[in-house]
């Protein structure tokens, strides 16, 4: 995905960075695929990866997931920072007028985003339950970033993990979201950006290795193998998506 008036270098440098991330999705027993990922690279070598999770299995909800995708995408690179562009975007669809009703039944999702810089800079933000993993380079252990925004976190640990407490196309604010469910509507966490894999991935991928005890690092390093506890039928009737990326850290 190009911004405006890109250039053949901008155009080389997207598809290098699309060499270097990948996405794969299955819709399992949904009617329709609703995730959705998209890639921006902005002039000057920024790099930014968003998933959604759409909530539903319409034709207007994937239609508006796919669009916010590449909106936020967008949003995040130009702006060089995760969050500054999740909160673009969240503010800029709480504010049509049609999202002021409870009960609106517009399209929402869950969203990870993640922005890395050429100056070695690295983000990433969320709102709902996408999660987002990061592998360094050398040993070490997959190390979750986000902490998911549903009923389970706001009851510590006895709520329903399926019930999520923010997302993408929600209207409440930060602090009336802290005031309900004890946790903001955009969370983000930033740092150096340090040579590994990063791992964004929706809850319908990352559930059924959680509970059967699968290495979600294997997707990154090598050839994955299903969770020996998870049925045939099981695995097919889940809905996944995966963005994984490889960062390195400019030259000196």
């Amino acid at each position: 995905m190009y911004p405006h008036h890109a250039t053949n270098e901008d155009q080389a440098a997207e598809a290098e960075a699309v060499r270097r991330h990948a996405t794969v999705q299955r819709p399992g027993d949904r009617a329709l695929q609703c995730d959705a990922t998209a890639v921006c690279h902005a002039p000057g070598g920024t790099r930014a990866y968003a998933l959604l999770d759409g909530v539903g299995d319409t034709p207007a909800v994937r239609a508006w997931t796919r669009t916010a995708a590449r909106r936020l995408a967008r949003a995040a690179a130009l702006r060089h920072d995760a969050e500054a562009g999740l909160r673009a975007e969240y503010d800029r669809y709480a504010a049509e007028p049609a999202r002021a009703s409870d009960g609106h039944g517009l399209p929402c999702a869950a969203v990870v985003v993640a922005v890395h810089t050429p100056d070695g800079r690295f983000s990433v933000a969320w709102s709902g339950d996408a999660r987002a993993y990061l592998l360094l380079d050398g040993p070490g252990p997959l190390r979750q970033l986000t902490e998911d925004h549903n009923a389970r976190r706001a009851h510590g640990g006895r709520g329903d993990r399926n019930l999520i407490t923010a997302c993408l196309g929600g209207t409440r604010t930060d602090a009336d979201t802290e005031q309900i469910w004890g946790h903001p509507a955009v969370e983000y966490t930033a740092g150096p950006a340090l040579p590994g894999w990063l791992l964004l991935v929706s809850d319908g991928a990352y559930e059924a290795h959680e509970d059967a005890g699968g290495d979600l690092a294997a997707y990154l390093t090598g050839a994955p193998t299903p969770p020996p506890n998870v049925s045939s039928t099981t695995r097919s009737g889940i809905c996944t998506s995966w963005v994984g990326c490889t960062w390195t850290t400019p030259p000196p």
